[in-house]
Order: structure tokens, then C-alpha cells, then sequence
């Protein structure tokens, strides 16, 4: 609390009374006495310094109770009021309890805001001790001694009180009281700096119309250039911290923008101090902002004639007064005030009457000055990397500019001079650029910076579609440079600068697209190369396309480059086709995504037209050998199932009536339209893929479609009847805006609607029973299918028996002499079944048996077993009869047979 109501506290104390927010305000601090009663003595003498003292005093056990007394005689005696009491505002409220911030702040608040309503007082001492006050809440100190039984309030709780009392609002009114008088003026400004750092006192301010009020005297006389420093201040927190467009609202009148045009003039021509420059680029910066109003006077005021004139004179030679022996320095405040000045040409251009200054101004010609090669032994104004940065800026601005003057773009040779500029870009001169700026992001080094803003102003232009600018720029050979640069930016990128050769390569390929659509001639002298870097780049990395560095902004380009430079180009196409530039097409639809679905399916379309491309797409096979067909029906499928189509669990027709109606036309309810306006059912055709992918199926004539499911086949049949769904939906759109519209067509017209309608009905019925056949039709086949797999299982699990029975008979014959004999009975019985029971005349007869032979499968001639040495049993087959003179084989069943010779015994003999 401060003294005063220290001392009203303690008057109710005495009075035996509670103590309560309103009894602290029964006796005015400052009152307001005319002069009448001031000379009568309404300001009583006593005196200060003695109670001053003795409120600063702290060691006594009694001095509250003699200062609170003293206070309170000392308000007594001034009841009126008297000046000197603003000083004590100046001092920290003290506090007792923690509370005490929170229970007097309606007071603290109500006190503070008294301040901003005496200013209304004439009398200057008061006015700026006032101000003085409020300054020194943003610079309070701390009290050099400590009064026993009070805590000092936090340092911000004055400001914070100031905001909720609206002190802000009533010092922007008081301004309007001081016009002639300039040190309260200052005074003033000063204490609205300090309160104009706040956004609550900001906003208080905005509606107070400080911005206009403050604006409109920034050229009063003042010496010591106070006035012109606290104002651009002020309103530089107004913008900031207030609503911008309220603010650049109150601005834009006649009245500020004067006046800031013959602040900003003084400042330019006669600013030589550091000082002076600052100020001058603050005034031109909110002069920016302001200009950003289209409905802000610049042209009415002269400022906009002025500001280019400031712009360019230092490259235009001009004799207007204005600038007649000016220079600039290569300061730092030079530099940022030639910045601003090429930036607010490109505000200021965006309003259309400003176009004949710009031409009066010759500002193509100045900005044209910067598009070249650095001159190494030209004096200039600029350091090394000032220029650059400038010659950035400038490409820059003719981006802005030069669309919206071409004729003075083409008398400047503007094409001829951006070529030779992008030429040299990519030229091995040595050229060591600083990439210090915000134009020459990611160009340290290298001149990408330049060929990034020199493609910019290029695209820019071509995009005009101006038929002398294309032309001219063909017959300067622009196509075959620009691939070449294509071509030089592959083999000199490198990871650092990935976005902007990136950038570089995108708006390359979109100057292609415009300069070759609709022009075959120049389609084919983009020709073999031209298209060879659209291949090179559809077939990069897909894991690159969500990187975010910009790889799908260059495949857009690419595909548009198709779309223009490649589509209606015979030699190019087939070329492109030779490339298997279809299986990249196709590849990059498979990747299924929707932000390049439609533009694919667009460049399939007119592809198709190519009795080439047909085998093309039939031969392609993606991911699981996925053909094409089956591809574009899966895309079908998704679409529909995006835009909510009623289709059952197997994909049929559910609504014959409507079997192409999205979830957005059942919500939207018919309405008559003008004929010039697309209805549902047309909207519906170009907002989404299907009438594409219709297209290319239907180039593909529907039939002998590779690779396709029984799914796929129920949603052939309404792809293939696409069109004839489509027409009687647009049909019943036109039956129901007559009934709408409350018409009655005659007889005849009226029997053709319901044939059409009932026409379009009975085609969904059809497709629907096809498709309920087809899907039989599967079901039968896979229960066949089924039957067919079970077969093979259980012959598969018969052979597993009947081997595991042969098995089990085998192992029985060579451990049962039983079984043996029995399985020996049975062979031999076999074979006599086989015999004839009469032997022809003159036949051979020869045994199928081996005697003495005890096993019973089948055996040839010879049976060797070498498990047991021959050395020690002498053979198992010793006394048979297979020992045959005929077989000289040494060891084992024939060692008793070593005298017989054999035939061929003298030719050679067989080693053992």
C-alpha cells in the first residue's frame, strides 16, 4: 500500500470502523482546484521535508504510530490535493500480508489509472512527474532501508496494475492535449514506449487509435529527434504486439503515410549519422508493412513514385532533384536500406496502377544491371559479397516484376541476357561465392544460387504462355541448354546442395512443359535426350519420395514433362516405349499413391492411343507377378471404397438404380442449375480415378486380360459398363430437376426419360446376375478344386501304406524262413502262371531262375558280395553254377576256375 492509504487505513482504525477498499479513497490524493481557489491558498504550506524525514526514519520501537499521524495531518492539510504527492507513486507499495496484492489490487489498479486522468490538468510540472512515475515502473529500485512490519510489493506489480487500470488508453488520449507543447509531448512518448511493451497495453493503445494519432506527427518540429525515435518505436511494438491489420488499417490514410514520406525523404537526403540510417530503414520497413493494404494511398500521397526513384537511381542515371548528388556507402545500413527498397518493388507491384511508375522508373533496366557475370576490375560501391547477395535480390524481383512488364522485359533483351547469365552459371569460370544470405542458401561456393533464381525468372516468364517470349527463347536454343544444365546439375550435385538441385531440376523440366505443350516441333527437339532425363529420374530410389527433400515436387515435374513434351510426339514416344518407359510408369502406380494416381492414369490415357503401348502394358508384372489389369482393377476397388460405393462382401452391385452413387452425392440432395453448370454426376467424373482407369481398360478392349482373380472379374464387369452407368445417373439427375422445377414434359419427351432411366436400371440387373453368376461359377470351381486336392492326398497317403506294407513283407522275408519260403512258393508260382502251358516247336526255353539261389527279389546274372573277403570263405557263390568259364574276375566265387581261359582272355585281362 502506499502512504496514503497507510494513513486512511489508520484514520479508520481510530474511528472503530472495519477497514474497507472504499474508505481509502474518502480523501482525493491529488485533487483538482481551479486557479481561483489556487490563489486563495487551496494549497496549503507545511512542511514536507520534516515528514519526509520522518518517514524514512527505522529505529524507533514507536514510529509507526508518529508516521501514520503525521500522515494523516499531512493529508488533512492538503485535502485539496498538491503536486508533490505524485513523487511518493514513484516508490514500491509496501504489504503486510501476502494477500494484500490480490485484496487492494481493484485499488491499486483504480490508483494507477488515476494518473492517466490527470494529465488532463494544465499544468505541466504535474504532467511530466506523472510521466516520470510511470517510467520508473519499469526502472524501480529497490528502498535503501527497510521499514519494519512491510514487505516491498513485486517489482512488476505496478506494471501489471497499470495494465488492468487501461493506463495505457488514457496517455494515448492525453497526447491529443499536447500538441503545442513538446517536452510533456516527449514526455509522453517516453512513458508510452515503456507501456507499449506489453501486448495488453498494446491492445489498449490500438484502441485508442495510438497508431494513426502517434503517425500523423511524425514530421512536428523537434531539435532534439526525440519525437520522430519514440514514436517509430511505439509503433513498431504496435505491430508486433497488437492486431497487425487493425494497425496497418489506421495507417493507411493520407495523413501518415505523408508523413511518413517526408520522414523517410529527410532521413535519405539528409541522414548522414549512423543514428539517421537506422531510423530511415525502421520508417521504410513500416512503410513495407503498410503497403501490404491494397487500399493504402502510396501512388496518392507520391510515396510510391519516390520510393522507386530511390531504388533505382544509383543504377538508372535520373536528374530529379531528389537524388541529384546522392551515393550510396557500402555501410551496413546502405546495404539493408537497398534490400528494402527492391523488396517493397515487389509489394508495391502487386497493385496494378503502379505498373506505369515502374516503367516511368525503368526498373527492368536497374534490375537488369545485376544479371551478370562479376566484372573482377569494376570499382564498385559494394564488398564482394554485398553484390552477390544484391544480384540475388535483384533475379529475385524480376521474377515479381517482369511477368507484369514484358514488353519492357523483351526491349531489355531480358531473354537473351538471363541465358547468357545461366550460361555462365554453368561455365568451369572460377567463382567463389559466399552463400551468406537468404537468396544464396545452400551456394557457398558453387553459382547454384544463381542458376536457382535465373530458372525462377525464367519459369516465371514461359508461364505467361506470350508466344513472343516462348518463340524468342526457342530460337535462342533455351530447350537443348536447359538439358544440358539438366544434365550438369546430375554429375556436379552433391548431398549438401540435394534440395536446391533438386529445386533446380524441377523448374527446369516445368520451362520444358510450357515451352513444348502444344508445339510438336519442339517437342521434338526436346527429342532422345529429353527424354532420357525423364527416365533417369522415374527411376529413382521410391524410399526418396517421403524424404521431404522435394523428390516429389521433381516428379511431378517429370510427369508433366511426359504429359507435354513426350505425348503427341511419335519418334518420342516410341522411344520412350523402347526405354520401357511404360514399366516405369506402371511401377510408379504401383506404389499406390493418390497424389500421383490421377496424372499417371492421365499420361496411360493418351499413351494407349499408341498401338505400341498395348503389349507394353500386358507384358508388365509387378510385386507377386501382378499385371497390369489387375492393378488398375485394384485401384478400382480402393477408390470406391474411399468414396463410400455400396458393394457387398464379394464386390457386387447393391443398388441397380444407382450403382456409381458415392457417399458425397447420397448426402447431397439434387438442386436445379444452370446449364453452364456441372451437375453431381459430372463433378463426380473428374474428381476422382475411375473414369481413367475406365479409359485404359477400355483401350485394352476388355478382353483377354491377363492375370486377373474371380475379384477382379466381378469388378471388370462394372468398370466395363462404366459409361453406360454414368449417362443414365446424369439422366435421372435431369428427371429429378424437372420434377423439382415443377415441369411437365410432353407425352413423348416424357416416355423417352422413363425408357432411359428404366434402360439404365435393367443394365445394373444384368451386371448384378452376371455377377452373382461368376461368382457361382468360382464357387463351383474351387469345390472342385478342393475335391481335386483331396484326391491327390489320399492317393499320396495310399502309396504311404502300400510302401509301408511292401516294407513291413520285406523285413518279414529276411527274418521269418517261413515267411521266406512262402514268399519263395509264391514267386515261383508267379512265374509258372506266366509260362505258356505248351512250348511252341523249335523254341528256346531258358530258366528265369538261379539254383541254389535263396532270396526272392529279383537279381541279375551276376550277384558279387564284397562284405566278406574273398580270401577267407573264398566266395559265397563258390559251388554254384553262375561260375561260368567265360568271366575272368579274379577273387571270390571264381578262384577255383583259374586254369579255364575265356575267350578274350588273350586280348586283355582286367586288373583285380
Amino acid at each position: 500500500m502506499s502512504v496514503a492509504e497507510a494513513a486512511a487505513t489508520a484514520e479508520a482504525q481510530e474511528a472503530g470502523g472495519k477497514i474497507r477498499p472504499s474508505s481509502l479513497r474518502r480523501i482525493p490524493v491529488i485533487g483538482v482546484v481551479t486557479q481561483d481557489e489556487e490563489a486563495q491558498g487551496a494549497f496549503k504550506t507545511m512542511d514536507l521535508n520534516r515528514v519526509i524525514s520522518l518517514l524514512e526514519k527505522t529505529d524507533k520501537d514507536d514510529l509507526e504510530e508518529k508516521q501514520l499521524k503525521s500522515v494523516k495531518k499531512l493529508v488533512q492539510c492538503y485535502q485539496n490535493g498538491f503536486v508533490s504527492f505524485t513523487y511518493i507513486c514513484i516508490l514500491p507499495f509496501l504489504k503486510k500480508k501476502v494477500s494484500d496484492e490480490i485484496t487492494y489490487a481493484e485499488d491499486a489498479a483504480n490508483s494507477i489509472a488515476l494518473l492517466g486522468e490527470l494529465m488532463k490538468i494544465p499544468n505541466s510540472e504535474l504532467r511530466i512527474q506523472i510521466c516520470k512515475c510511470i517510467v520508473d515502473f519499469y526502472h524501480a529500485e529497490p528502498p535503501k532501508k527497510h521499514i519494519t512490519g512491510y514487505q516491498q510489493a513485486s517489482s512488476s506489480y505496478k506494471i501489471k496494475m497499470a495494465e488492468v487500470g487501461g493506463l495505457a488508453k488514457t496517455m494515448v488520449q492525453s497526447l491529443g492535449l499536447l500538441e503545442n507543447q513538446l517536452v510533456e509531448k516527449l514526455w509522453v512518448l517516453k512513458a508510452l514506449q515503456h507501456l507499449s511493451t506489453s501486448e495488453v497495453n498494446c491492445t489498449l493503445m490500438m484502441k485508442a487509435q495510438a497508431a494513426s494519432g502517434i503517425c500523423a506527427h511524425l514530421n512536428d518540429p523537434d531539435p532534439s529527434g526525440q519525437l520522430l525515435f519514440r514514436s517509430s518505436e511505439i509503433l513498431w511494438n504496435l505491430l508486433e504486439k497488437s492486431s497487425k491489420e487493425e494497425i496497418i488499417q489506421q495507417l493507411s490514410n493520407l495523413e501518415c503515410l505523408l508523413a511518413l514520406k517526408e520522414v523517410f525523404k529527410n532521413l535519405f537526403m539528409r541522414g548522414f549519422s549512423h543514428y539517421d540510417r537506422q531510423l530511415r530503414n525502421d520508417i521504410l520497413v513500416i512503410t513495407t508493412i503498410i503497403a501490404q493494404n491494397p487500399g493504402a494511398p502510396m501512388i496518392e500521397c507520391g510515396f510510391t513514385r519516390d520510393l522507386i526513384l530511390f531504388a533505382t537511381f544509383n543504377e538508372v542515371k535520373s536528374q530529379n532533384p531528389l537524388v541529384k548528388g546522392l551515393k550510396f556507402s557500402n555501410s551496413y545500413e546502405d546495404f539493408e536500406l537497398k534490400k528494402l527498397l527492391f523488396n517493397i518493388i515487389v509489394i508495391l507491384c502487386k497493385d496494378l496502377p503502379t505498373i506505369q511508375l515502374l516503367i516511368d522508373g525503368k526498373v527492368i533496366l536497374a534490375l537488369f544491371t545485376y544479371v551478370k557475370k562479376p566484372e573482377k576490375h569494376k570499382i564498385i560501391e559494394w564488398s564482394a559479397a554485398q553484390y552477390e547477395e544484391l544480384q540475388l535480390h535483384a533475379i529475385a524481383t524480376l521474377s515479381s516484376v517482369a511477368p507484369l512488364l514484358t514488353e519492357e522485359y523483351m526491349l531489355c533483351q531480358g531473354n537473351a541476357r538471363v541465358l547468357a547469365f545461366l550460361e555462365w552459371c554453368e561455365s568451369e569460370d572460377p567463382f567463389f561465392s559466399h552463400g551468406n544470405s537468404f537468396h544464396g542458401t545452400g551456394g557457398r561456393g558453387n553459382k547454384f544460387a544463381q542458376m536457382r533464381y535465373s530458372l525462377r525468372l525464367l519459369r516465371a516468364m514461359v508461364y505467361l504462355e506470350d508466344e513472343t517470349i516462348n518463340n524468342d527463347l526457342c530460337e535462342k536454343g533455351t530447350i537443348q541448354q536447359l538439358i544440358g544444365v539438366f544434365k550438369n546439375t546430375i554429375s556436379q550435385s552433391d548431398d549438401k546442395e540435394e534440395v536446391i538441385v533438386l529445386e533446380i531440376q524441377s523448374d527446369i523440366l516445368l520451362i520444358l512443359s510450357s515451352l513444348c505443350e502444344h508445339h510438336i516441333p519442339r517437342k521434338e527437339m526436346f527429342g532422345t535426350e529429353g527424354v532420357d532425363i525423364i527416365l533417369r529420374v522415374m527411376k529413382t530410389d521410391p524410399t526418396k519420395l517421403q524424404s521431404g527433400l522435394g523428390y516429389n515436387v521433381l516428379l511431378f515435374s517429370t510427369l508433366d514433362s511426359i504429359w507435354c513434351c513426350i505425348l503427341g510426339c511419335y519418334p518420342s514416344e516410341d522411344y520412350f516405349l523402347e526405354k520401357e518407359g511404360i514399366f516405369l510408369l506402371l511401377d510408379l502406380l504401383a506404389l499406390n499413391q493418390k497424389k500421383f494416381c490421377n496424372l499417371i492414369l492421365g499420361i496411360m490415357v493418351e499413351f494407349c492411343d499408341n498401338p505400341k503401348t498395348t503389349a507394353h502394358v500386358n507384358a508388365w508384372r509387378g510385386k507377386k507377378d501382378q499385371t497390369a489389369a489387375s492393378l488398375l482393377i485394384k485401384l478400382w476397388r480402393k477408390e470406391e471404397k474411399e468414396l463410400g460405393v455400396k458393394r457387398d462382401k464379394h464386390g457386387m452391385i447393391i443398388d441397380t438404380k444407382k450403382p456409381l452413387f458415392t457417399s458425397f452425392q447420397e448426402e447431397q440432395k439434387i438442386m436445379p442449375l444452370p446449364a453452364n453448370c456441372p451437375t453431381l454426376a459430372v463433378m463426380d467424373v473428374a474428381e476422382n480415378i475411375r473414369a481413367k482407369i475406365y479409359a485404359v481398360l477400355g483401350k485394352l478392349d476388355f478382353e483377354n486380360l491377363p492375370g486377373l482373380s474371380a475379384e477382379d472379374f466381378v469388378t471388370l464387369c462394372i468398370i466395363h459398363r462404366y459409361l453406360d452407368f454414368k449417362i443414365g445417373e446424369i439422366w435421372n439427375e435431369i428427371y429429378e430437376e424437372i420434377k423439382l422445377e415443377k415441369l411437365r414434359p410432353v407425352t413423348t419427351d416424357k416416355k423417352i426419360l422413363e425408357a432411359i432411366t428404366t434402360a439404365s436400371e435393367n443394365i445394373g440387373k444384368m451386371v448384378a446376375s452376371l455377377q452373382s453368376e461368376m461368382i457361382e461359377s468360382q464357387a463351383h470351381q474351387d469345390v472342385q478344386s478342393e475335391q481335386k486336392v483331396y484326391t491327390k492326398i489320399q492317393a499320396t497317403h495310399k502309396q504311404r501304406e502300400l510302401a509301408t506294407k511292401s516294407w513291413e513283407n520285406f523285413l518279414a522275408r529276411t527274418s521269418n524262413a517261413k515267411a521266406l519260403k512262402k514268399a519263395k512258393r509264391l514267386q515261383e508260382k508267379a512265374i509258372e502262371s506266366s509260362r505258356y502251358s505248351e512250348h511252341p516247336p523249335n523254341a528256346v526255353f531258358h530258366r528265369t531262375d538261379i539254383k541254389g539261389l535263396n532270396t526272392t527279389v529279383p537279381s541279375g546274372r551276376v550277384v558279387t558280395v564284397e562284405s566278406t573277403p574273398a580270401r577267407l570263405l573264398g566266395g559265397p557263390l563258390a559251388d554254384t553254377d553262375i561260375a561260368l568259364k567265360k568271366l575272368p574276375i579274379r577273387g571270390g566265387a571264381l578262384q577255383k576256375v583259374k586254369a579255364v581261359k575265356t575267350v578274350n582272355e588273350s586280348k586283355k585281362s582286367v586288373p583285380t
